[in-house]
């Protein structure tokens, strides 16, 4: 407890500002349910209210609470964001690794692979598929998950093959360790500091990518509460000087501030360590 007090005070308060609102997010995602006063779809009044003790920040285009419709909405959207960025993560991580590792006709595959996918724009690729294929969940991970991962494979590569020419790593295969010995125990915890704050980056990138697709009509569908179509749908009320719409795209930058905050913390951190 005693050391958790310590790394706390250590930290400036701009990244300590990003942990609390990252903190708060994520109790807000675990416990929606208790936390919102109404149901999901619940219409529980009469279109743009105002605030009030009742509806905290008012109702939105069909009478639902706003206040319920945010909560549910980081459940949504950061619960989907960071499965696509797991996802995302655990492939690309293992490519990278294995491309790294294998070299030859493995890298060259791969690494084409890569090129090509990131040789399409990822809004126009995700657009053309979802518009094909239809907006539902899995389809949103999947697309995401696949974009996403190219741009983790072209860093665990780069990284892990300056780990992969290391003395101990010679040394352990000297030793007749095997391939996934040693990716596993040589390799991967060697390029973890970077990808520690580069999960944080990818992060940010979904959960705005996503809020951008539900702006367009591409991302969650109605009636599912999710931040960027809840700015689309209450955009009409800015004309009556209304803030229903500034309530969904606030907590879009707060949380990606918060976690550019963190971010760039545990980068310094990784610098001062690496001089």
């Amino acid at each position: 407890m005693n050391q958790l007090v310590n790394f706390l005070k250590r930290m400036p308060l701009s990244a300590l500002f990003g942990l609390v609102v990252i903190l708060l997010n994520l109790g807000v995602f675990c416990l929606a349910p208790a936390i919102a006063p109404f149901g999901e779809t619940e219409v529980v009044g009469d279109v743009w209210l105002p605030m009030s003790t009742i509806h905290l920040l008012g109702t939105d285009h069909i009478g639902r609470d706003m206040f319920t419709r945010i909560v549910y909405g980081a459940r949504n959207t950061i619960g989907v964001a960071l499965l696509i960025t797991f996802i995302a993560f655990f492939s690309g991580t293992i490519l990278g690794l294995a491309a790294a590792t294998m070299k030859g006709w493995v890298d060259q595959v791969l690494g084409r692979i890569v090129d090509i996918v990131m040789a399409f724009p990822p809004l126009i690729f995700a657009l053309m598929v979802l518009s094909v294929m239809g907006s539902s969940t899995t389809v949103l991970v999947v697309v995401l998950s696949l974009l996403d991962c190219t741009r983790v494979f072209r860093l665990v590569r780069a990284v892990a093959m300056d780990v992969e020419v290391m003395p101990y790593v010679e040394a352990a295969r000297l030793r007749g360790e095997g391939f996934w010995w040693v990716m596993r125990r040589e390799i991967l915890p060697n390029t973890m500091p970077p990808l520690i704050a580069e999960f944080g980056m990818r992060f940010c990138f979904v959960f705005l990518f996503i809020s951008a697709l539900s702006f367009l009509g591409l991302g969650f569908q109605p009636p599912a509460a999710d931040w960027g179509s809840m700015v689309r749908e209450n955009a009409g009320a800015i004309t009556f000087g209304i803030p229903a719409a500034l309530w969904p795209a606030s907590v879009i930058a707060l949380l990606t501030i918060g976690v550019n905050l963190v971010v760039d913390w545990l980068l310094n951190l990784q610098s001062k360590s690496a001089h």
